[in-house]
């Protein structure tokens, strides 16, 4: 066994305690640097070899090696330092709290849970290396926002098969799931007093137009999506701003929306989409203006060439959790389709938890002591 519960609660808990909200999403958030600091001591103090790289200020991957006795393959486990706000829930957030076999606290299930299981693996190898090759753990900076951590991984390559950690349960493996884009849609109007409606173009009433017919294309078309392997199509508005004054007509209207893409399909099916959506509200209101910005763009994950690590991973299931996992789609986004994209073979598991990006997110001790040891067997056996 790779670690004791009482191990892998206390790593954890010294985890959530360090502030890491990712600060693309919260400005002011205070990224990787201090856990970053954190791990880079343990991992100093058992004599593990370590890199810190800093892809912006104050913006940092942890890089982890365990090498073999003899050359092989690189084997990557990858998961996330930084994490998302939490005023919500400010007074426990960073208080990890122990209830039954569940640990609370920002970040417990997502991800440094993945954080600590990494480390408690990581020590297990180094005590007793493999017979080939190397384990990388790579403990990736923005995973919560623009994921520039793991695309700096993926551009120093030599990288032969990853297992990124996210939150999931023990009984499942993910090897597909749904891209994303961020898209901001705008709608224009013309400035007018209030009391001249005839030159007045009204920008927000036009974007009640644009949200009402997405919500049809989501519950006529998106709906049709639930029983497929990475469930329904996401799609929700996020934000939305405009106007300037409550005597004047609006010029502006800014809707933030975040949908969806299912393997196979491209940003561009959604973005027709909306342009059609624009075409249909035009049609019978030639004031009508609008238009597209793209923020974002995230291509879905199916794993593939993943067959060998796949055996060798369903093998430690059944040692260690008792059978093998179901592969099963995701309806969110990872950064496995990064690592997937760069032609490494990459699945996805994790522990089960609760309450992700929310108040009282937890995640399940038992399954987090559970992967340390899978992650353990799966990298001894895989790297021969």
């Amino acid at each position: 066994m790779s670690a004791s519960a009482d191990e892998a609660i206390q790593l954890l808990s010294d985890l959530v305690e360090i502030e890491s909200v990712t600060p693309w999403l919260v400005p002011g958030g205070a990224g990787e640097s201090a856990i970053v600091a954190h791990m880079a001591s343990w991992l100093e103090s058992i004599g593990i070899d370590f890199e810190v790289d800093q892809i912006e200020p104050g913006r940092l991957n942890l890089l982890a090696t365990v090498r073999g006795e003899s050359p092989g393959p690189t084997l990557c486990l990858n998961a996330h330092a930084d994490t998302v706000g939490f005023d919500n829930w400010r007074a426990e957030a960073l208080r990890p709290r122990l209830d039954g076999d569940r640990l609370y606290g920002l970040g417990a299930v997502d991800d440094k849970a993945g954080c600590a299981a990494m480390l408690l693996t990581l020590r297990s190898l180094a005590r007793n290396p493999p017979a080939a090759g190397r384990l990388l753990a790579a403990f990736v900076a923005d995973e919560e926002a623009l994921s520039i951590g793991t695309e700096s991984l993926v551009r120093r390559g030599g990288i032969d098969a990853a297992i990124v950690i996210e939150p999931h349960g023990l009984d499942e493996v993910v090897v597909a799931h749904q891209g994303f884009g961020w898209i901001d849609v705008i709608t224009r109007g013309v400035a007018a007093h209030g009391s001249a409606p005839e030159q007045g173009v009204d920008a927000i009433a036009h974007m009640g137009q644009v949200i009402a017919a997405l919500r049809a294309l989501d519950a006529e078309k998106f709906s049709q999506t639930a029983g497929s392997p990475c469930g329904k199509t996401v799609f929700h508005t996020s934000t939305i701003s405009g106007g300037t004054d409550y005597a004047t007509y609006p010029t502006v209207a800014t809707l933030g929306i975040e949908i969806g893409t299912q393997p196979g399909e491209q940003l561009a099916s959604r973005v027709a989409e909306i342009e059609e959506i624009f075409a249909g509200i035009s049609a019978a209101d030639p004031a009508f203006s609008g238009d597209i910005i793209i923020k974002l763009e995230r291509e879905p994950f199916t794993s593939a060439g993943h067959e060998s690590l796949l055996k060798v991973l369903n093998g430690a299931f059944e040692r260690v959790h008792g059978g093998a996992p179901t592969e099963v789609g995701l309806n969110a986004w990872t950064d496995a389709a990064l690592l997937q994209s760069a032609d490494i073979p990459t699945v996805l598991i994790g522990p089960a938890g609760g309450n992700l990006h929310a108040p009282g997110e937890w995640v399940s001790v038992p399954e987090l002591v559970q992967l340390c040891s899978i992650l353990e067997s799966t990298a001894r056996e895989f790297l021969g």
